[in-house]
């Protein structure tokens, strides 16, 4: 079985978002990157897969240079290839491209990724590769088993979650807890430097630009209502708040 697992790369979130003045986008100065949270499930199970099931682990990220320290770490995880798509897309169907032109030179089993991003959360890439490829897609997992010549999914829908049984080939999006997030090994860091990744171009071009990006600032009003003053909460919660 070979795996392909596609990942993000998404600002930490305890770092202070702030926006450089000189281009209205969004400073990479003092951000620390990390591999997407919900992707990093995704790689958990792969890597798991792998050892119970002697499946073959790629990675795949479509962004630039800066971003190979995090695709070693996936390498010192377990994964045994990576490839980066070299560019930067502005758009999710410009990522899902680059997925699809790969897989149809190189044919996968199974693809998966975090069910969204934790920058843009645009949740659709799982969705759009799946569409192009003919795949069967289901999002958000959070179990995942092979069952013979296909899987076994535990679902989340609405008020609750759902068993299925699909075929395979397969795209899915993921979430906990389909693993437990891993922690590189010594070995798996020394192993990962030897570890070719093959650096393709981006071959798929967006019509779309960010002209602009802005903070949302909210300022908390911090109204004290004395307690026998209920009367006067209800009102400030019709008036001001639109609660009731």
């Amino acid at each position: 079985m070979k795996i392909l697992v596609c990942i993000s790369c998404v600002p930490d979130t305890t770092s202070k978002i702030a926006i450089d003045p000189s281009t209205s986008q969004i400073s990479s100065q003092g951000l620390t990157f990390i591999v997407g949270p919900y992707d990093d499930y995704a790689l958990s199970r792969a890597i798991e897969l792998k050892e119970s099931n002697g499946a073959e682990v790629i990675v795949l990220h479509v962004g630039g240079s800066e971003s190979e320290a995090l695709i070693r770490k996936c390498l010192a995880l377990g994964a045994d290839s990576a490839v980066r798509v070299d560019g930067n897309p502005t758009t999710s169907a410009q990522i899902a491209n680059a997925i699809v032109s790969y897989v149809k030179q190189n044919p996968m089993d199974l693809i998966l990724m975090g069910k969204e991003s934790i920058d843009y959360n645009s949740g659709i890439v799982h969705g759009l590769v799946a569409g192009a490829l003919g795949y069967t897609h289901f999002n958000p997992v959070m179990h995942l088993d092979v069952a013979g010549d296909g899987l076994k999914l535990e679902v989340e829908m609405d008020g609750g979650k759902m068993e299925v049984s699909c075929p395979l080939p397969a795209v899915l999006g993921c979430q906990e807890p389909i693993a437990e997030w891993k922690i590189p090994s010594m070995r798996g860091i020394m192993t990962a430097r030897t570890k070719e990744i093959v650096v393709l171009p981006l071959e798929t071009t967006s019509q779309i630009q960010i002209v602009k990006a802005e903070i949302a600032e909210t300022a908390r009003k911090n109204k004290m209502i004395k307690a026998e003053d209920a009367e006067q909460l209800i009102d400030l919660l019709r008036t001001e708040t639109n609660v009731l």
